[in-house]
């Protein structure tokens, strides 16, 4: 049995996506080569900004 990584700079979370935006996360990420957390991250941070001026 394999042991579970060590995240340092990283926290796992479980989620899920309407299944019409897999199909495009899924390609995104292959065109790109960006690793699908790396493209979360950067929505999250979007998100973030976006909310941060409304409320801000």
């Amino acid at each position: 049995m394999m042991a579970e990584p060590i995240l340092v700079n990283r926290t796992r979370f479980t989620s899920s996506l309407k299944n019409e935006l897999m199909a495009g996360f899924n390609e995104l990420a292959a065109e790109t080569r960006i690793p699908k957390s790396r493209l979360i991250d950067e929505a999250i941070e979007d998100l973030l900004k976006k909310y941060e001026k409304k409320n801000g």
